[in-house]
């Protein structure tokens, strides 16, 4: 089988490879990643960076494997991939995302969203946040939560491109978007879903939001107490066990 990983804002995925060196050697070798654009891949012409627009996207790249994969999602691409789940099941073997969060509809955004999708002061955060050497933007992935050699390889890839689709996806899904969407989220029982449910994470709602989510949707939610939003990078070898069971009981 295949193993498709997906990274979000505002990273590359680089994210990903300590988790990746965890995994059974046969898992590693299965192992794909696909940045989207802007984040690890170059913005096409013409792509308006929106969020129906990277579902779109992430269809169009999964449907150029010869078998249904195992997709996997972090941040805001854990929305692509319930996207996935609900409109193109037949992609997918299984899929997993820590984003379901935002489809219930008492959901609220995280104040770093709320400044970006403000016009103004979202662009006055990206400018701070991108600015000066790749340094000094480690220094700020490291305060994020983002531990070395890591967040020297994503600010190496931070800056106008990435942060122009940053603004234009937040901006693209306003709470009510996010409302409608997840009226659709019993769709994703079509193919077998996993929820990891970091417990001190911040930006997904509540642990007992993100368990209403995933009894909806159908998928197995698993507590990682504890860990937070970068909970890939915090125990990479708990985060593949975790995968590597919901993986091993299909």
């Amino acid at each position: 089988m295949t193993i498709v990983l997906v990274n979000g804002v505002p990273v590359t995925p680089a994210v990903w490879t300590p988790l990746i060196s965890e995994l059974p050697e046969s898992r590693q070798r299965e192992a794909v990643l696909l940045p989207p654009p802007g984040f690890g891949a170059p913005l096409p012409s013409g792509f308006g960076a929106t969020f129906l627009e990277y579902r779109d996207w992430l269809i169009d790249e999964l449907s150029r494997f010869d078998t249904p994969v195992d997709l996997v999602g972090h941040s805001l691409s854990g929305g692509y991939v319930l996207e996935v789940a609900m409109t193109r099941p037949g992609l997918l073997r299984s899929w997993v995302s820590d984003t379901i969060g935002g489809y219930e509809p008492d959901y609220t955004w995280h104040e770093i969203a709320k400044l970006w999708q403000t016009p103004g002061i979202g662009e006055r955060h990206i400018q701070e946040l991108f600015s000066g050497g790749n340094r000094d933007r480690a220094r700020r992935m490291v305060e994020w939560g983002i531990p070395e050699p890591t967040a020297s390889e994503v600010a190496a890839a931070q800056g106008p491109e990435m942060g122009k689709a940053i603004l234009a996806l937040y901006r693209s899904i306003p709470p009510e978007v996010l409302r409608e969407r997840g009226r659709d989220l019993a769709a994703a029982t079509g193919s077998p879903g996993l929820i990891p449910v970091a417990t001190e994470d911040l930006t997904g709602g509540s642990v007992a939001l993100r368990h209403r989510a995933a009894r909806r949707a159908g998928a197995h939610a698993v507590d990682l107490d504890g860990l937070g939003h970068w909970w890939m990078l915090q125990h990479p070898a708990r985060a593949a066990r975790m995968l590597t069971d919901f993986w091993n009981s299909l």
